[in-house]
């Protein structure tokens, strides 16, 4: 049977944590923290009065972007002090952390032969609680995290790793900087159209996306620009939704492209998705019997590509496209590899044979090398 999940998401969520850690009977916390989130997010005074009443141990220091040697000293500092619940506060980066130290610290393989499929998982997730202070990336709202073993990505999946409890509270985004809001929203705005279009894809889940992508597509400008509380927990539940959403029918061709692009550009997650997505908007809405993925057919495929036109405002693929490079470009954000300065031949075609196999096998049109990097080279 799935996970369930308790969300909190409204203005002074955070005011809940002391009751949920009641309600999960924890007497010893793990608290997994980014350390500059904390201080400015607000969190701090919050939290602090409510850790009073509890044995915590602390984590933090570690890189964005788990990689295993700080996954390795977590699951240390984890079994050194035998913890009841985890709680992770930041943004993906801290909550996918804290996902892999309650899941692998269990477990009784190695973290790095389970995250690399060499063990399998036998041992369920320590219980959790995700409070995330950005707008985006969805980890609180699902059973899977990024790990990063000697430069190559992993996602380690199992349902125990779902939080038992999402504390979604907008008052903590409110000291986000521009770019961050726009990164972190850009990747809940791609992840909501992937999800619209995946092969994994299922009535609920659409649902999910589909009002995820209408929140960010009608708030993340004015979060990021001009932002007002009311476009904050627009974003908020947008972000949560992506990631309802995802968690269901999994990314597709944008995100398989944009782990590469991160780890050796250094470019934010959700703008390296979002050099792609309108591209893959184009090619997914050409989609053929002979090249459709999606045994629910082509007709499908374009019934979902026109909801994520009409979503959007817009009365055609074309019109959708012209609209979206303007929506990243008000941003601030490149629209393209060009326009992010990745324009060498030799550049794109390691992006090309970088893609994340899984994540392309869940795009509803199948796409060779040489379709990516003609579509990539523009």
């Amino acid at each position: 049977m799935d996970k369930t999940q308790t969300c909190i998401l409204q203005l002074g969520a955070l005011d809940e944590l002391q009751r949920c850690i009641r309600t999960l009977a924890s007497r010893s916390l793990f608290f997994v923290v980014d350390e500059a989130a904390y201080r400015t997010c607000g969190a701090m005074r919050k939290m602090e009065n409510v850790f009073q009443g509890f044995d915590v141990v602390r984590f933090s220091g570690f890189e964005p972007n788990p990689k295993l040697s700080d996954i390795e000293r977590g699951i240390s500092l984890f079994r050194q002090n035998d913890r009841d619940v985890v709680i992770a506060l930041g943004g993906g980066s801290a909550i996918d952390m804290g996902k892999l130290i309650g899941l692998l610290a269990n477990q009784p393989s190695s973290a790095r032969d389970v995250i690399t499929g060499a063990a399998l998982i036998e041992r369920p997730s320590t219980p959790m609680i995700a409070i995330p202070t950005t707008s985006g990336t969805g980890s609180e709202a699902t059973h899977f995290a990024v790990a990063y073993v000697d430069g190559n990505k992993y996602s380690v999946a199992h349902r125990s790793s779902l939080p038992d409890v999402a504390i979604v509270d907008p008052e903590l985004t409110v000291n986000l900087p521009k770019m961050i809001t726009a990164a972190t929203g850009l990747d809940a705005f791609c992840q909501a159209i992937e999800s619209m279009w995946a092969v994994g894809s299922t009535d609920e889940s659409r649902a999910y996306a589909i009002e995820a992508l209408q929140l960010a597509w009608s708030n993340l400008r004015a979060a990021a620009l001009s932002p007002t509380i009311e476009s904050r927990l627009a974003m908020s539940r947008a972000g949560h939704l992506a990631g309802k959403a995802i968690n269901i029918g999994k990314t597709t061709s944008s995100h398989a492209l944009s782990y590469f692009v991160t780890s050796q550009y250094g470019i934010p997650h959700g703008i390296a998705v979002s050099l792609t997505i309108r591209q893959m908007l184009d090619f997914n809405s050409r989609v053929k019997t002979e090249d459709c993925t999606d045994p629910r057919g082509v007709s499908f495929v374009i019934d979902r590509i026109n909801e994520i036109i009409r979503a959007l405002g817009c009365t055609s693929v074309v019109h959708a496209c012209e609209l979206i490079k303007g929506f990243l470009n008000d941003l601030d954000c490149p629209s393209s590899y060009h326009e992010a300065g990745i324009r060498s031949d030799r550049e794109i075609c390691e992006i090309v044979a970088s893609a994340n196999l899984e994540r392309m096998s869940n795009n509803p049109r199948s796409c060779n090398a040489s379709a990516l990097f003609e579509l990539l080279s523009v």
